[in-house]
């Protein structure tokens, strides 16, 4: 299954370059512009259909607190992640749950995936 994602500035080219190779439509923040701002990143996101995966916890107040929309949210919480334990992760959350991410706010902390 191919996927739509938008990956933020933190979460690391490891990550980006996993899912590209991977087969999947990937636009990266650091490409766009590293500086972007986190509401215009979850517009593109909307536009665009993509999935935001991202280690900054600010998307979830926005979508929380401020109800912003949405396509879907994956955030991270992997602070003291390596590269490859953050591309492990991901590899694993796609395996599990390509189908359940679009249009769902998800977080993934200390080895669970909470999707809501």
């Amino acid at each position: 299954m191919t996927l739509k994602f938008l990956v933020d500035a933190g979460v690391g080219q490891k990550v980006e370059q996993w899912l590209m190779v991977s087969g999947h439509d990937v636009k990266t923040v650091r490409a766009i512009d590293p500086k972007m701002p986190d509401y215009a990143i979850l517009q593109m996101a909307v536009d665009e259909e993509r999935i935001v995966i991202t280690m900054d916890k600010d998307f979830g107040e926005m979508v929380y607190r401020d109800e912003q929309v949405h396509a879907g949210v994956l955030l991270l919480r992997l602070e003291e992640a390596t590269s490859k334990e953050k591309v492990r992760v991901v590899a694993q959350i796609i395996q599990d749950h390509a189908g359940k991410l679009q249009g769902m706010f998800s977080v993934y902390q200390s080895g669970h995936l909470r999707i809501r």
